[in-house]
């Protein structure tokens, strides 16, 4: 029966995500990440491939008034999107720019990457690159403090060869 039923979904068009989120008997909080590959690209970021799906029934959204230097452009608009995932009560704020359009898609990729550390912990993109840039950056300080020390080293070597005094035929 269950075959039956995915592969009529698939001819349909049911995605996987929708039939299993409406398993019954299963808690909210259970039910967090998909077993299927329910995830999409986020338009912009080309090295992150699987950030999870934002569903709309589960966002409340709401337009206030920013703060910050703009002065009365800043504070007569209500174009700072407050974006709140009610099954996990993660809450983003964003006002980056005027634009109401640009603050929401961006308000939901902020959302998209919270959801993906929330989720997957340890293991997600972010974390992951976290972690590797932190390497790359102490990898490189190691490198430059090898080289100042070789520097350090040759120019004591020099001046001890340069002593006057040391002629010794």
């Amino acid at each position: 029966m269950s075959s039956l039923l995915a592969f009529t979904s698939r001819m349909l068009g049911v995605s996987r995500w929708f039939m299993w989120r409406t398993a019954p008997g299963l808690p909210p909080l259970l039910r967090l990440t998909p077993p299927a590959p329910s995830w999409v690209v986020a338009v912009g970021k080309k090295d992150l491939l699987d950030l999870p799906v934002l569903l709309e029934d589960e966002l409340e959204e709401q337009f206030v008034r920013g703060s910050g230097p703009g002065g009365q452009a800043t504070n007569k608009t209500s174009n700072c999107v407050v974006l709140k995932h009610v099954p996990t009560g993660i809450v983003v704020k964003c006002h980056q720019t005027r634009s109401v359009d640009i603050n929401r898609k961006r308000a939901r990729d902020i959302m998209r990457e919270k959801l993906d550390v929330a989720y997957k912990g340890e293991l997600s993109e972010l974390m992951v690159k976290k972690k590797e840039s932190v390497l790359r950056k102490q990898e490189k300080r190691k490198r430059v403090n090898e080289n100042l020390e070789r520097k350090r080293l040759f120019k004591e070597a020099l001046v001890a060869d340069t002593k006057p005094g040391d002629d010794t035929v």
